[in-house]
């Protein structure tokens, strides 16, 4: 059996505020940072320390691995850092509050660009705030790779390499292995990890700061659809304030 614990990042400042963040890179709120002790306290207490820790490269990710490997007794486990783990670009929505995207461009259009497979918000202009294709810190992507939106489809296709080429090989050598992502970039690993259908992907939300443990097989399959959250009354309440986002005002998970 191999573990692997999937992990969106601790609240950050722009999720206290309700706004698409996507690649614009902020750090963790007070509460993400605590957040993400609480969740290294939860993996030691589970006696799931991690032995391979992978992060996106954007802040509140690797801040939130930081905090957690600390927590867990682990903070001598490096952190693997990586641009295919980011969060989903959102294109011309990073940065707008999200219920004002709703009331401008209605339900059906706000659901379709946050929860659908296939749909991509409109992109955002090269050379404005959000384009991060002169971004120093992806100076050796080929530029071609740098999006200005992304619909989910895309951000599976641009992870799914590194989950192959460098998540996969920690599994199959036993070590129990932490991603530290976001809420697309968990849901595309989740969607192929539970084989979910373009159908099923809409209702699949993930909350902030919410340790998600999969047993896989020697195949790599789960063995429980869906892995089991540590804290699963929790974990289904954050989620549901997901789902909720633009809809209501919450503070618990966005």
């Amino acid at each position: 059996m191999r573990t692997l614990i999937l992990l969106r990042h601790g609240e950050s400042t722009w999720n206290a505020r309700n706004l698409f963040t996507g690649w614009t890179d902020v750090g963790l709120s007070p509460r993400g940072a605590q957040q993400a002790g609480a969740c290294g306290a939860l993996l030691r207490a589970a006696h799931l320390a991690p032995e391979a820790v992978h992060s996106s490269a954007l802040t509140r990710a690797l801040d939130t691995a930081t905090l957690v490997t600390r927590s867990a007794g682990c903070h001598r486990v490096p952190v693997h850092a990586h641009w295919r783990l980011n969060e989903r670009h959102y294109g011309a929505l990073q940065g707008r509050e999200k219920s004002e995207v709703l009331r401008e461009f209605g339900e059906e259009r706000f659901r379709l660009w946050r929860r659908s497979y296939d749909a991509a918000p409109p992109p955002v202009a090269e050379g404005t705030a959000g384009d991060v294709s002169d971004d120093p810190r992806y100076a050796q992507v080929p530029r071609s790779l740098l999006p200005r939106t992304e619909s989910l489809a895309d951000v599976t296709a641009r992870l799914l390499p590194y989950w192959h080429e460098a998540v996969v090989p920690d599994l199959r050598a036993g070590r129990t292995t932490l991603v530290v992502a976001h809420s697309n970039s968990l849901r595309a690993l989740v969607a192929h990890l539970d084989r979910l259908s373009r159908k099923e992907v809409p209702a699949l939300n993930i909350p902030t700061a919410m340790p998600l443990r999969y047993d896989l097989g020697e195949d790599l399959v789960p063995l429980v659809r869906g892995g089991r959250y540590l804290d699963p009354p929790a974990a289904a309440a954050a989620a549901a304030d997901v789902a909720a986002e633009g809809f209501r005002s919450s503070r618990t998970s966005r």
